[in-house]
């Protein structure tokens, strides 16, 4: 049988999909990534081992199985769930960059002491969706905003049902609730700009200065960026869960969505459902249910040109994804990537 720990977070999905690839091998699961190596650990001892990543497109959070010389990766459990986004360096932006892999949920980081940003959010729902786990919103520093009401409407109006939490890393209100989340074996991913306070919020929810901090700058309240690689931490207490911390993102590029855009505007879509043509364009087609809703102001119309402007983007992706492919299969160096 072998497989992983179920204290490190295997499960019965994994034990599946390992069985039908390669059963019969200790796996391990990967705790972080650094220029070409993995760090990975057994058991919940987290005694760390190192090992290359050659020719394998590994994530943290990943379960792997290492070669006997304990050299390199040699395999990839199949993943039930991944945080992944259009890679964002130049010569490579039709493939995939996944942040984190295998998490039960993904939490979405902003920051009360910056104005609301909705498109920013409902791209990172998009990709959340997509990512198998379940989503959730928290704003941070509400210990240092008097008013939070506004900020808290504004993300809602695009948050597509996903809960909306206010935490602070400072404080500690709000931690105890997040931690909740996590269930025993369970994996949360934190993902957000630089300094919106992941880090933070980690070190509250762990209990120690785990990861390091810095001070926010005074004129606007944003911490510099201190978490310079995505990394798995244990989560103290009964429950025995892991979260991941990762480095800002700043650019929140999609990559090819399954249903995601269908759920990050699902208000949209269902006034579409009730539109006279089925294809309708809304923009001034007569009986256009968008329009109408538009019109009487139950629909922002910013929130229909981001829902085009997204669609359009994966459409342009997509069709670089085919270039790109073609072109490696005939230079025949075409990388076989794990399952999502």
């Amino acid at each position: 049988m072998a497989g992983g720990d179920v204290r490190l977070g295997w499960n019965d999905r994994l034990q599946q999909a390992w069985e039908a690839e390669a059963p019969g091998r200790r796996c391990a699961r990967v705790t972080r990534l650094d220029r070409g190596w993995s760090t990975f650990v057994y058991d919940a001892t987290l005694e760390r081992v190192r090992a290359r990543n050659i020719g394998a497109d590994v994530a943290v959070g990943d379960w792997v199985v290492v070669s006997d010389d304990g050299e390199r990766v040699e395999a990839i459990v199949p993943r039930f769930s991944a945080f992944t986004r259009r890679a964002s360096f130049e010569g490579n932006r039709a493939v995939a960059h996944t942040i984190a892999a295998n998490i039960d949920t993904v939490v979405l980081v902003h920051s009360l002491t910056s104005p609301p940003n909705q498109r920013r959010l409902e791209r990172e729902l998009v990709l959340a969706f997509d990512s198998g786990a379940l989503p959730v919103i928290v704003l941070t520093k509400s210990d240092l905003v008097a008013d939070v009401r506004a900020s808290v409407d504004s993300l809602e109006a695009v948050a597509a049902g996903v809960p909306v939490m206010l935490a602070s890393g400072i404080s500690g209100a709000g931690v105890d609730d997040l931690r909740a989340l996590v269930a025993e074996g369970e994996t949360m991913a934190l993902l957000g700009a630089s300094g919106v306070g992941k880090s933070t919020l980690i070190n509250a929810l762990v209990g120690d200065q785990a990861l390091a901090t810095s001070e926010v700058r005074e004129h606007d309240q944003r911490g510099r960026h201190t978490t310079t690689a995505c990394e798995l931490v244990r989560l103290p207490g009964a429950t025995h869960g892991w979260l991941i911390d990762t480095p800002g993102v700043r650019a929140v590029s999609l990559w090819s969505s399954g249903r995601g855009i269908e759920w990050a505007f699902v208000d949209v879509f269902d006034l579409a459902d009730r539109c006279r043509f089925r294809d309708c364009k809304h923009e001034d087609e007569p009986g256009c249910a968008v329009g109408a809703a538009i019109a009487d102001g139950t629909l922002d119309p910013r929130r229909l040109d981001a829902l085009k402007r997204l669609v359009a983007e994966e459409l342009a992706l997509e069709d670089e994804q085919r270039a790109w492919e073609k072109a490696q299969d005939r230079r025949g160096i075409r990388k076989v990537r794990p399952k999502p």
